[in-house]
């Protein structure tokens, strides 16, 4: 490899310098002294390798994966439409006022949100959920830092159950066309032992103090909490139904025939958008469109850096020296540092050209590692930052100490879970 690498032009190594920093950006959330986050290092990033590798537009846009890009923007539509109606906000209140023990509110509250994420998106999810439920902890005299780690946790486990229930499984599912119902019947069991380990974690382990020691906030007055950028709306039955409504029949029509999931999203949200009371702006405000933007620009990134050739020969190297990326051990390892290192999504396409014709296996434990990896370290995932913020808002601080105590425990049994499973369904 030393030998190889020095036969590369000006142009190759000033793509890798970009590569590079794209990457460094990625792991510190932004570059040191300047406003950008994520997604402006990713756009800013794609632009420099434009200009480097001197593309066209239409070559750097020939780079971008569309049907992932239509997907996530489709069914962040179908979110914004459930969030819109109450749906979420009413649903965390139902399972609230339930005559429950404490484990057995968790229990339910860890079922809900690891289902919803399976649907919707987990950020969404986090972000409606967090405020409601800090409010029912605390006017119920409970601490509130189990079940908000929970309802981070759960949202992270749940939202692998299936190939739209986060960006990275989009992601996996569109390039490597898996089938949906498949990867829900292999990914469904480890998912729901992880919920379950989560619960038992937090209901009954060492999780279950997570915040021993920490002064709680008093209680709020009924109905009085955080605003988390746009006011919860009170629930609407019509608009709820009409998103379950399309909700389901995306899911059914993902299950039972082949129509490009991408197409049938798209028209799913046309749908939702013809409304005569929800303008379209409401809609457009709750599409997250930073994260379109890093999507793209990593996108463009990465293939600029592939086509230098370093990528696939460092790839060969590996394997002169017995270890190959496809292959389940070093997959899952390579899976989980990255995704705690530059996050899961800039994870997944650093890792998806290199899996070859591994299948439909290979596909599944990416998307389960890089999504329950998330869970390990407070910045590990977008939705953890979410509930952390939003918690803080209210009064209860949920810092990386307190997050490991679940985080890294759950965390390495998930991955224990995924490594039997897939051997076992192999």
């Amino acid at each position: 490899m030393p030998d190889t690498a020095l036969n590369h032009t000006a142009t190759d190594w000033g793509i890798v310098a970009v590569f590079a920093v794209v990457y460094l950006g990625m792991f510190l959330g932004g570059l040191p002294r300047l406003k950008l986050d994520r997604s402006g290092v990713a756009l800013l990033g794609a632009i420099a390798v434009i200009a480097l590798a001197g593309l066209s537009v239409e070559d750097a846009a020939r780079a971008i994966d569309l049907p992932t890009i239509v997907l996530l923007f489709a069914f962040m539509v179908v979110s914004a439409q459930m969030r819109l109606g109450g749906f979420y906000g009413a649903v965390t209140r139902r399972v609230g006022a339930m005559p429950l023990p404490r484990s057995g509110l968790l229990a339910a509250l860890i079922g809900v949100a690891g289902a919803l994420s399976a649907v919707f998106s987990n950020d969404i999810v986090c972000l409606a959920m967090t405020p409601v439920v800090a409010r029912l902890c605390l006017q119920r005299g409970l601490n509130p830092l189990p079940f908000l780690i929970g309802l981070a946790c759960a949202a992270n486990i749940g939202s692998a159950a299936t190939l739209i229930g986060n960006p990275q499984n989009m992601l996996i599912g569109s390039v490597l066309q898996l089938p949906f119902a498949g990867y829900v019947r292999q990914a469904l069991p480890p998912v729901l032992i992880g919920l379950v380990l989560l619960w038992g974690w937090l209901a009954f382990g060492p999780g279950a103090k997570a915040g021993a020691g920490s002064p709680h906030p008093s209680p709020l007055p009924e109905g009085e909490g955080v605003s988390s950028g746009v006011e919860e709306p009170a629930f609407d039955a019509w608009q709820t139904t009409k998103g379950l409504v399309v909700a389901g029949a995306l899911l059914l029509i993902f299950l039972f025939t082949d129509w490009p999931r991408d197409v049938a999203a798209l028209v799913g949200a046309g749908v939702l958008l013809l409304s005569r009371r929800l303008h379209t702006s409401h809609f457009m405000g709750l599409v997250d469109w930073p994260l379109l933007i890093l999507f793209m620009g990593l996108f463009v990134v990465n293939h600029a850096f592939e086509t230098t050739g370093l990528a696939a020969q460092a790839v060969a190297w590996l394997g002169t020296q017995g270890v190959h990326l496809a292959d389940p051990g070093p997959l899952l390892v390579a899976s989980a540092l990255l995704s705690n290192l530059v996050s899961n999504v800039p994870a997944v396409m650093l890792l998806l050209p290199h899996l070859g014709d591994s299948g439909e296996q290979a596909g599944v434990m990416l998307a389960l590692v890089t999504t329950f990896a998330g869970n390990l370290l407070l910045v590990g995932s977008i939705a953890n930052l979410i509930v952390a913020d939003l918690a803080r808002q209210q009064g209860i601080v949920i810092d990386w100490k307190r997050h490991a105590i679940t985080g890294i425990p759950v965390t390495l049994a998930t991955l224990a879970v995924v490594w039997g499973w897939m051997k076992f369904a192999a």
